[in-house]
Parts: C-alpha cells; sequence; structure tokens
C-alpha cells in the first residue's frame, strides 16, 4: 500500500512566538518526505526534536508576520514500528490524564463492559462510544476531556478517542491517543484515534469508524490531545487562519471492528 499525506497550514504571528509543529509522519514509517517553514516568503530555520513514543517536534521561532507551513511525504508498504512496547509504557498508558479521567469513568466502565476481554472489549468499547455519541463539528471545546464529552453526547474524533481510551484505563487496559493522517476520511482533515494493548501489541480502534484503520500513518502518540496538537503556540501569539490536510492511498482496504488492527 502506498500512501500521500499533506499538510498546509498559514498562520498569522502577531507577535514574536516559537511554535511546536506535530504534522511529520513518524520516522518508523520511514517516509520519503519534505518540510518548509516561511516568514513573510522567506524559508525559517526548524529544529527537529524527538519527542515521546516515536513523536517528531519540529520547532520555530518566528516574528511578526505571515507563517507557511508545508510538509509531504510518501509512506510504502504498512510495516512500521510500533512505538511504546515496554512495561514502563504501558504503565504510564494507564494512568489518569487530563483529558482521559479515567478515574471518573471507573463506574461506568465496569457497569457497561463487565467480563469482557480482549478483541471482544475492543470491539464492545468502540461499539458503545460511536453509538453514544453524535459526530459534531464544532461541538465541543479544547478543554473537553472525556466525562464531558459522554455528558454532552456529541464531539469530533480526538472527544471519541479520548472516550475510548479513558474507558479501557478504568478497565486496566493501557491505552494511548494516536494523531494519523486518514486516507479516506470526508471532509479530509488530521484524525485521531485510540489504541489499546491487547495481546502483546498496540491496537487501533476508531469509534467514528470514519476511516479504515489499515490505511492510517502515525504522527504523533501520547496520553491525550495535550501530547498530539498539530500546533502548540508558547511565548507569543499566532492566529492559525488556513489548515489543510491530503491523504490518499493506492487502495482503501476493508474493515472490520471485530479484527484486531496494528497502526503500522
Amino acid at each position: 500500500m502506498q500512501r500521500d499525506v499533506t499538510a498546509h497550514l498559514s498562520l498569522t504571528v502577531r507577535s514574536a512566538a516559537t511554535l511546536v509543529l506535530e504534522v511529520a509522519v513518524a520516522l518508523a514509517h520511514d517516509p520519503e518526505e519534505a518540510l518548509a517553514v516561511t516568514l513573510d516568503g522567506a524559508p525559517l530555520t526548524v529544529r527537529e526534536l524527538a519527542g515521546p513514543h516515536g513523536t517528531r517536534l519540529h520547532v520555530v521561532d518566528a516574528d511578526a508576520g505571515t507563517l507557511v507551513v508545508d510538509y509531504r511525504a510518501t509512506v510504502h508498504g504498512t510495516q512500521a514500528t510500533v512505538p511504546g512496547g515496554t512495561e514502563a509504557d504501558r504503565l504510564w498508558f494507564l494512568r489518569p490524564s487530563r483529558y482521559c479521567e479515567s478515574d471518573a469513568l471507573g463506574p461506568t466502565a465496569r457497569a457497561q463492559f463487565a467480563g469482557l476481554r480482549g478483541v471482544d472489549l475492543l470491539a464492545a468499547v468502540s461499539s458503545w462510544v460511536g453509538t453514544q455519541l453524535a459526530y459534531v463539528p464544532g461541538s465541543s471545546q479544547v478543554t473537553d476531556g472525556a466525562v464531558r464529552t459522554l455528558l454532552a453526547r456529541q464531539g469530533v474524533c480526538r472527544d471519541y478517542a479520548h472516550l475510548v481510551v479513558a474507558l479501557l484505563r478504568a478497565l486496566d487496559v493501557p491505552a494511548r491517543v494516536v494523531a494519523v493522517y486518514a486516507p479516506g476520511l470526508a471532509p479530509m482533515d488530521f484524525h485521531a484515534v485510540a489504541e489499546a494493548w491487547v495481546d502483546g501489541a498496540w491496537r487501533v480502534l476508531d469509534a467514528t469508524t470514519l476511516a479504515p484503520r489499515p490505511s492510517l500513518v502515525r504522527v504523533a502518540t501520547g496520553r491525550d490531545a495535550s501530547d498530539t496538537a498539530f500546533l502548540t503556540v508558547h511565548r507569543g501569539v499566532a492566529v492559525l487562519d488556513t489548515v489543510r490536510v491530503g491523504a490518499v492511498a493506492d487502495v482503501l482496504p476493508d474493515d472490520d471492528v471485530r479484527t484486531l488492527v496494528t497502526l503500522g
């Protein structure tokens, strides 16, 4: 399978700022890629840092002006090293986090999914979240976590992923959020899914069912959206004006919620 992905961001930097980008495909995919960042048409220096669990951070210092980010990558095949398989990693992804309040959702998780294990549990959690929530663009705030999402019964992909992760952690299943490029997604955008440690591997869940899981391309991996945001602004002010994302595959595979899929 060949997957081609692109991202275009345009921002107005109102005061000198440090920007952190998480738009590059994880190196485990061994991509052919190019990243360009300009300010008022002039190229800026980009520093690449290794983030946790295979995430790549691209850091830019920018003065006031119009900043443009263009990224493209081609990924061949579906074999990739999946980051974060140590016991310490698995313990880390059992803890409650900013947007995945698994401690608060323990009673709900145990009531809904008592006695389920392995693929049966993953299928049940994914299907339950998918039926409990309505996918409504713009319905959630950036500060909403899994509890607020469940109460509101609506959200977007990051909200679905947060709720899945929180429920699984509440049942002592290590789980995390992954930002991905998603061929087949409509409307096209950055996408967020969940991963859970089952049968000795990280298995991907997408309760939105908006794109086939075998086609996904990993970008960033973390506890929740606070670790996987495509753009973070520090030490200044920048306004995001335009986001355009593209992701296509030469083949869009079938998907079945009861099939264990490893993101690669």
